[in-house]
């Protein structure tokens, strides 16, 4: 068999990677409030060294407390953070992985609600994106000062065990700032673009001699006026590129932020193209990240010498498994590109949509070798899946992969429930790989998909199972309106549910994520929309990140007309009477009128189940337990069912022992 370039050992300086696989320095919000390192990061990033990745990069790690950008991020600042970084070089490398950390100070990006300093920066620049507070441009002495918080920081690092210094040079961050036109806009010596980084290398190797050294960059910002990738690169030659052993190119800053984190609709390897250039340039290895959520994008990049490896951050994210499996040929959890991730940063620790063990993977319970084969009759329990969405999906791989014999139930012809529908529309072009990955999961585990029945508890009176699991979604909430019977009203979840033509007018009342990727897509189909809606803004409910190309589609859209702040009054065949702060006016409504006001959860059915008295119970799950809204909570309730399940096997199979 062929090798996959991939999977080739890589030197890095006198370092040698295993495979070409790089867990990036992907931020993750897990450590103490202080910056210091936690048992919950320690086993986070254990699991991806085990999963097989080479090298393993911890976070942009702040090297001075002013430029601390998150409430959790990990720190490098003083002494004190040395033990617990040590700790996670021994837990790393107990895996055989490489620990990477990368070095960063937030300049004009950090804020000082979060690290309690007034942030600082080459030029007075306010970052409105991360807060908008005024930095105070660095004096030529504080600029000395950061140089060695740099050092010293790597020499923290070096003594904890850590393999490989990677400064942060790129998305909009400190050096970024000195090397950028857009930010810099100094008159001294520092306005030399490259000085600083210069010097901070310099600093890097006084006080961390002899450990692999690289940068990671932005080849280019993305802003008027800001580095271009012609300009990128001409930088660079000016910078002691002699004195590293990689690149790691990237790109954006924060105010191109869809850059740094791309859509799901953008192409796989968008800035493969971007690195080629310095692969030509350079004779150290150079890496890159964007999109690369498939071995066979890694593969593409790699074999066509536009990089040598490849740095993955939400991939991995989403299944620690992926170096492994992809070498193998196995089949890995697919990240979906929804941006959840990335979304949840500034409030607090990174979740994952597609995976709900991410942040606890202390709590995963350990596959059965072999399935049901492999664990006794009393330690396995009959468990019913009703419903086939996300949830049910997940709690019944789950459960079978620990020996439990899993029967799913839904109501509808085809599996995957409502976010089967919402996999057809264009704004979540990957959202259909989960559905599959899950579906394959199951077949392997021969676990039965009973769909078109609608389970009531007479299905279940005369063989009642150990445990129930109720999956059943939600239902759309209806509000009451005047005149609804005049025309075609219909929830947004049940047009996509009998789609056919797309027709040529539609309203919606409803400006929620659903309203509006339903609306995207009827607008891109040709359709003419007009939308109705409470809420000030299209897709409150929608992180920034997870909408920064969908709004500006939608704000273009030449055939939608949008009526935000607005509640209808009355509706009528072809208008509606709406409510706004400056009062009450009629406005045209063509074609059917569909409803976006969320969901009510669909568990009439809880009740009659638990009179049922399964011996383990019943557990509601995702939007049917009340505790749903998201893809991600549905998976986390599933699984915190299956880890109860399981606990009650074990504590009936010991009754039953003594």
């Amino acid at each position: 068999m062929t090798v996959p370039p991939y999977a080739e050992p890589l030197a890095l300086g006198a370092l040698t990677l295993r495979n070409r696989f790089v867990s990036a320095p992907m931020e993750r919000n897990y450590c103490e409030p202080d910056g210091t390192m936690t048992q919950r990061y320690i086993d986070y990033l254990a699991r991806r060294a085990e999963g097989g990745t080479a090298l393993v990069f911890s976070e942009a790690t702040y090297v001075r407390a002013d430029g601390k950008g998150r409430i959790r991020q990990m720190g490098a600042d003083v002494d004190e953070r040395i033990p617990g970084i040590t700790a996670l070089a021994e837990a790393v490398h107990a895996h055989g992985a490489l620990l990477g950390v990368e070095l960063n100070h937030g300049g004009r990006t950090a804020q000082g609600a979060v690290s309690g300093y007034t942030p600082v920066a080459p030029s007075p620049i306010r970052c409105d994106l991360a807060g908008g507070e005024m930095p105070e441009e660095l004096d030529s002495d504080d600029i000395e000062h950061l140089i060695e918080c740099y050092g010293e920081a790597a020499a923290r690092c070096q003594q904890a065990g850590v393999d490989v210094i990677s400064l942060h040079s790129g998305h909009g961050y400190l050096i970024h700032q000195f090397l950028s036109p857009a930010y810099n806009l100094r008159q001294d010596e520092w306005a030399d673009p490259t000085l600083f980084v210069n010097r901070v290398i310099d600093a890097v190797h006084r006080h961390a001699p002899g450990i692999a050294l690289g940068l990671r960059i932005s080849a280019f910002e993305g802003i008027p006026g800001g580095l271009t990738p012609e300009l990128t690169l001409e930088r660079m030659r000016a910078v002691d590129t002699d004195r590293l052993d990689f690149l790691d190119v990237s790109a954006g800053n924060y105010e191109a932020g869809q850059w740094i984190v791309q859509s799901g609709e953008w192409e796989r390897g968008i800035l493969a193209d971007y690195a080629a250039p310095y692969r030509e340039e350079y004779d150290f290895p150079i890496g890159v990240a964007g999109r690369i959520n498939t071995p066979e994008t890694a593969a593409d990049i790699i074999g066509s010498g536009r990089a040598d490896f490849v740095s993955l951050a939400r991939a991995l994210h989403a299944d620690p498994d992926l170096p492994t499996l992809a070498i193998d040929g196995g089949r890995y959890r697919p990240c979906i590109a929804c941006n959840y991730c990335i979304d949840s940063l500034a409030p607090g620790a990174v979740p994952c949509t597609v995976n709900p063990w991410v942040a606890r993977e202390a709590e995963q319970p350990r596959k059965a070798a072999q399935g049901s084969a492999q664990r006794s009759a009393q330690r396995s329990a009959r468990v019913a899946v009703v419903g086939a969405g996300p949830s049910g999906l997940g709690a019944a791989r789950e459960l079978a992969l620990l020996g439990h014999s899993v029967e799913i139930y839904d109501e509808r012809e085809t599996p995957g429930g409502d976010f089967a529908l919402a996999s057809g529309l264009h704004e979540y072009p990957e959202y259909g790989r989960l559905l599959d990955w899950q579906l394959a999961e199951l077949a392997d585990l021969e676990v039965p998909i009973r769909t078109g029945v609608r389970v009531t508890p007479e299905l279940f009176a005369t063989d009642v199972p150990d445990a129930i699991v109720l999956a059943t979604g939600g239902a759309g909430f209806a509000p009451a309106m005047a005149g609804a019977e005049t025309r075609t009203v219909r929830d947004v979840r049940d047009f996509l549910l009998e789609k056919g033509d797309t027709p040529e007018q539609v309203t919606i009342y409803g400006a929620d994520r659903e309203a509006a990727a339903v609306a995207d897509d009827l607008l891109l189909a040709g359709a003419h929309v007009v939308m109705v809606a409470p809420q000030q803004e299209i897709a409150q409910d929608v992180g920034r990140r997870a909408k920064i190309v969908l709004l500006p589609r939608l704000a273009e859209a030449e055939n939608l007309t949008a009526h935000l702040s607005a509640t209808v009054v009355r509706v009528e065949a072809d208008r509606l009477l709406i409510r706004t702060e400056d009062g009450e006016r009629w406005v045209d409504a063509p074609g059917e009128l569909l409803i976006s006001h969320g969901i009510e959860p669909r568990d009439a059915l809880l009740p009659e189940l638990r009179a049922l008295a399964p011996r383990l119970g019943v557990y509601a799950v995702g939007d049917a337990s009340g505790n749903g809204g998201s893809v991600q909570a549905g998976l986390v309730t599933g699984a915190d069912a299956v880890l109860e399940i399981t606990k009650a096997v074990e504590l009936h199979a010991e009754a039953v022992t003594v």
